[in-house]
């Protein structure tokens, strides 16, 4: 059971169920009615979605070459753990669990949950596809931050409200750094499998630059927020992050020195970024309705 867990990354699971927690944050924050029943089960079938994409990707990756005996990440595949068709099963189950208890909740909440939720499982299974055409960033924004802070909005209140979007941008750059210091680590090898991620397109210089930008640039946006009123200031409690973003981004922009190992988990460790920035603003916005 513990192989057939670690199989679905779990590290990687913040990603998905922070920007769930965030936008039921906000919504309790600015007093408007949360469904807390609904509120547990849209958290826990996004996690279910997450798990099924990325078995599924994991599959795609090994039958490609991208994931080789020398390459970094999931192992049971390329150590012979476990069989494609094993994968395969299991992605299929835990998307099967996903869509049921989709479907329960459409008939309970309304209409709106579906499309998004149609949206979501579609993203998921084409995935991989779409990264191996450079396009890797832009489904993991929609997936992990828009998509499922809209749908969210919907479940546990009743209605989508899109002032939470705001917060999509921050959260969602946090997510797309964890794929981006996956892809800069891995250029020589996705390149020799075939494939284009955007970092082999733009080299590993403007890679690590650019991930810098995506740890950063969330704090300069809780700034913008905060001074044009648009957010409380208690959200200042997510700055408490900053140092752990500031040393991801020095460990990626020193690659030349350190070499490929410096940087070799660090998209664990930005998905641990992640973790730590989305229960700061959850924490901000708890002190925001108390005090």
């Amino acid at each position: 059971m513990k192989d057939w867990v670690l199989a679905t990354r779990p590290w990687s699971f913040p990603a998905s169920s922070m920007p769930v927690l965030v936008t039921i944050a906000w919504l309790w924050s600015q007093g408007f009615d949360v469904h807390w029943g609904f509120a547990l089960w849209a958290l826990i079938n996004i996690i279910f979605v997450h798990a099924a994409g990325n078995v599924w990707s994991d599959i795609a990756d090994y039958q490609s070459g991208v994931d080789a005996a020398d390459t970094y990440g999931v192992r049971q595949l390329v150590d012979g753990q476990f069989t494609t068709d094993e994968f395969r099963r299991l992605s299929l189950s835990l998307n099967a669990i996903a869509i049921v208890g989709g479907l329960l909740l459409v008939c309970l909440t309304g209409l709106t949950l579906l499309y998004i939720g149609l949206a979501g499982i579609l993203f998921s299974l084409l995935y991989t596809r779409l990264k191996y055409a450079a396009l890797g960033d832009v489904v993991i924004i929609l997936c992990y931050s828009f998509l499922p802070m809209t749908g969210t909005s919907f479940v546990v209140s009743g209605a989508i409200h899109w002032e939470v979007l705001w917060l999509a941008v921050p959260v969602g750059l946090i997510t797309v750094g964890i794929l981006h210091a996956n892809n800069v680590r891995d250029i020589e090898t996705d390149q020799r499998a075939g494939i284009h991620t955007f970092p082999l397109l733009t080299g590993r210089r403007f890679g690590a630059w650019l991930y810098a930008f995506e740890v950063l640039l969330p704090f300069l946006w809780l700034v913008a927020l905060m001074v044009f009123r648009l957010e409380p200031w208690w959200l200042g409690t997510a700055f408490l992050a900053m140092p752990v973003a500031v040393k991801n981004a020095r460990t990626m922009l020193a690659y030349e020195q350190g070499g490929k190992e410096s940087y070799a988990r660090l998209d664990e460790q930005t998905a641990q970024l992640q973790l730590m920035f989305s229960l700061l603003l959850i924490v901000g916005f708890v002190l925001a309705r108390l005090f």
